[in-house]
């Protein structure tokens, strides 16, 4: 019955860690948080969590996202910025610009963006600094 179980007492005091955007719910503005999102309702402006983003059939984001994963069913235009997996289930619509450390697509998504892995932007940066250097035998006096 009482127990220091910290699971019970999230339940007890109300405390989650995360967030719902219901649909028919329409947020403008910036929202900030280190809990994950579900959101079937609309959002206008930008995003930044250290959670999972789930963006439902009727979810729309306008404006930016910054966090570690994402899985889309439905609608995004801007900027995607995520340390961790993008996925686009066959509903998906996303437009703009996005960079991802990995990307999984289903066949039907729309996937209209400019798109940067961020091991390829490692790959890249490591060759370019390689090429700059001039090896040893190169070098003249």
């Amino acid at each position: 019955m009482f127990s220091d179980n910290k699971k019970d007492k999230n339940m007890v005091e109300g405390t989650s860690n995360q967030n719902l955007i219901a649909q028919g719910t329409k947020i403008v503005g910036d929202l900030n948080s280190e809990g994950d999102f579900r959101i079937d309702g609309i959002i206008e402006g930008n995003i930044k969590t250290s959670g999972k983003v789930v963006v439902g059939k009727k979810g729309y984001i306008k404006g930016t996202l910054q966090g570690t994963d994402a899985y889309f069913e439905g609608k995004f235009s801007g900027k995607l910025a995520l340390s961790g997996t993008l996925t686009l289930k066959s509903a998906a619509h996303i437009e703009g610009e996005v960079v991802v450390g990995k990307l999984a697509v289903e066949p039907g998504a729309t996937f209209n963006v400019t798109c940067m892995m961020k091991g390829a932007v490692k790959e890249m940066n490591n060759g370019q600094q390689q090429r700059q250097q001039k090896p040893e035998s190169e070098k003249t006096a």
